[in-house]
């Protein structure tokens, strides 16, 4: 064991989770370079954040450039790093954002967004849907169902915080169109039940679901709920910490499924890698959550507003080339289907993939992501899983990332594959 790893679990709490024990000490675009200096591709991207690779010089730049001028207000005072950042930010975002204000978490930014709901609608009721991560904060694991262990020990949860089935059709058996119709049914029966859609301010929905298992929903699931809102006054808010800044091949996994969102909640890729998020909606909503509802110390960070618009900026570039890369993952995770039992299912958007791995009734296999997950590291690779089973890849590599890079990310995964069946 180095030093630092001695070190690190010596004097850092044990609640935080490492991935691996692999002290990193540079990188730069699709790479990190550990202490020993060998190279890793990094396919985890800080759980689809660094969506531009490392040390992206744009980004790099703007950075450098914001530190000499100013690094904290606190909202004392005005400045512009802010003020670019939120007018890049409505530009690319999906209708009808008109307006954002910017905190520093995606857990931060979903608290805030039901906050809002809550005081415009003056409805108490939060509808989620099982499956969902939404953060780990009181009141943010209060929406989050992907794994029972983020709440267990944390009652009493946020009340009024109804669960309702997300359309998971492999797990399930089933095709899409027959998930779509029984998810929509229970939330019917929720309805009718549970809770009276007049006292419901808010449904908060992942247009894919991330931690839980990155199950896209279909447009047509979208469209219902989109239709029971509007029927009921119900404000729609659309969590698109991990499937925003061009990961679903689209600025926003609402732009690929065709969602009109009332509220959005923005994360993770919104500055590639510095601490910021945001909530953005409409004039007419923001207008009835009166100043000082709410509030931030290090929301609006200068330096991280620079390192957003910068992100911005490179993700203009970059977003054309998303398809191709998506493509060629999808196509080469279908060939390996072919070959691969353990390959249950391929799901996605874009560059978030989930490669489900399972044995031969079909059921759950995370033994399989330990190993490529440990094959990955010995190769230079490194790899996520998800799913409340955790028995999913998350593949996400950074979406610049060159074809080579990409196969040969691609061509560890079969490897490992190979080795886990043989």
């Amino acid at each position: 064991m180095t030093d630092l790893i001695s070190r690190h679990q010596d004097i850092y709490a044990p609640v935080i989770g490492w991935d691996s024990d692999r002290e990193i000490v540079a990188s730069d675009g699709t790479w990190v370079t550990d202490a020993d200096g060998k190279q890793y591709l990094d396919f985890a991207c800080g759980i689809a954040v660094s969506n531009l690779g490392h040390q992206h010089p744009g980004v790099k730049q703007a950075v450098l450039d914001q530190i000499d001028r100013l690094w904290h207000a606190g909202g004392a005072f005005r400045y512009d790093s802010l003020v670019d950042a939120a007018e890049k930010l409505v530009a690319v975002s999906p209708d009808p954002v008109e307006q954002v204000f910017f905190m520093n978490s995606g857990a931060e930014a979903v608290e805030a967004s039901v906050k809002m709901a809550r005081k415009v609608t003056g409805r108490q009721g939060i509808i989620v849907f099982r499956g969902g991560f939404h953060g780990r904060t009181m009141g943010s694991v209060s929406y989050t169902t992907s794994k029972a262990k983020y709440r267990q020990g944390y009652h009493p949860l946020v009340g009024s915080v109804f669960v309702t089935p997300f359309p998971h059709p492999f797990e399930w058996r089933m095709s899409q169109e027959d998930a779509d119709a029984m998810a929509i049914a229970e939330l019917h029966r929720m309805l009718a039940h549970e809770i009276t859609p007049g006292e419901v301010a808010c449904m908060l929905v992942e247009p894919m679901q991330g931690e839980g298992g990155y199950y896209p929903a279909s447009p047509a699931f979208l469209s219902a709920l989109r239709s029971i809102c509007d029927e009921h006054g119900i404000l729609l808010i659309a969590d698109e910490v991990q499937t925003g800044f061009g990961r679903t091949g689209e600025w926003f996994g609402s732009h690929t499924l065709g969602l009109r969102p009332d509220i959005v909640v923005y994360g993770k890729g919104i500055a590639n890698g510095f601490p910021l998020s945001a909530v953005g909606s409409s004039r007419e909503l923001f207008s009835q959550w009166p100043a000082g509802s709410h509030g931030t110390t290090y929301g609006g960070n200068p330096i991280s507003c620079a390192a957003s618009a910068a992100t911005i900026d490179g993700l203009t570039e970059v977003l054309p080339g998303v398809a191709a890369r998506s493509e060629h993952s999808f196509a080469r995770f279908a060939e390996m289907k072919k070959t691969h039992s353990v390959i249950g299912d391929i799901r996605g958007l874009g560059l978030m993939i989930g490669v489900e791995l399972v044995d031969e009734n079909l059921d759950a296999d995370p033994a399989a992501i330990g190993h490529v997950k440990s094959v990955g590291l010995e190769e230079g690779l490194f790899i996520l899983d998800c799913g409340p089973k955790e028995n999913v890849i998350r593949f996400l590599p950074p979406l610049n990332v060159s074809m080579e890079d990409l196969d040969r990310g691609l061509d560890i995964i079969d490897r490992a594959l190979s080795s886990y069946e043989a």
